[in-house]
């Protein structure tokens, strides 16, 4: 007696969504109200040497620190590794939410950040007289590898779009108004 024919039986599965109904009203309220403003907070206390916590809202502290070579004990990710990964995070809530308007269901989302940095003026502590747009991330670059259940080029389409919106690559593109002092 022979077996009956079974045919394959491919299974995907797609990443958790997000509201997509709770998206289109957020959407609809930034339309009516385009100059709406939020405000992100962060408390930030040096432990020692440069070793520091962040505390953001109610969450774990975020740590941060520098490499053995940059004098610090590399007990956490650098500063401008927070700063890609801040960059990296936004990125990818603007792709699922750019995928999520247009239908797309996702099974895949990675980022890939890096940046040329630089810091000749060691912090301004003796070293390198610079101007200011001479230090810092000099370069960066990011690349995506994204799936889902649409054509390679409406995938572009979205990571593009999601970049073009996106509120942490547009303050790490364009000047904006920046302030530092003594708090009271």
């Amino acid at each position: 007696m022979s077996e009956p024919h079974q045919t394959a039986k491919t299974v995907t599965a797609y990443l958790k969504p997000i509201d997509r109904e709770g998206l289109l009203a957020f959407a609809d309220k930034g339309r009516n109200n385009p100059g709406a403003r939020g405000t992100n907070k962060v408390h930030t206390v040096m432990q020692g040497m440069y070793r520091s916590l962040s505390y953001v809202g109610q969450h774990e502290a975020v740590v941060v620190d520098e490499p053995l070579h940059l004098f610090g004990e590399d007990s956490a990710p650098a500063p401008g590794e927070i700063v890609l990964s801040g960059l990296g995070g936004c990125l990818a809530v603007g792709i699922t939410a750019v995928a999520t308007w247009k239908q797309v269901k996702l099974t895949r989302l990675e980022i890939f950040l890096e940046a040329d940095i630089g810091n000749p003026a060691a912090w301004g502590a003796g070293g390198a007289e610079m101007a200011p747009e001479q230090m810092g991330f000099q370069q960066i670059r990011v690349s995506v590898r994204v799936e889902g259940d649409a054509s390679r080029e409406a995938l572009a389409e979205i990571v593009q779009r999601a970049n073009h919106y996106s509120p942490v690559a547009n303050s790490l593109r364009n000047p904006i108004p920046f302030t530092i002092g003594l708090a009271d």
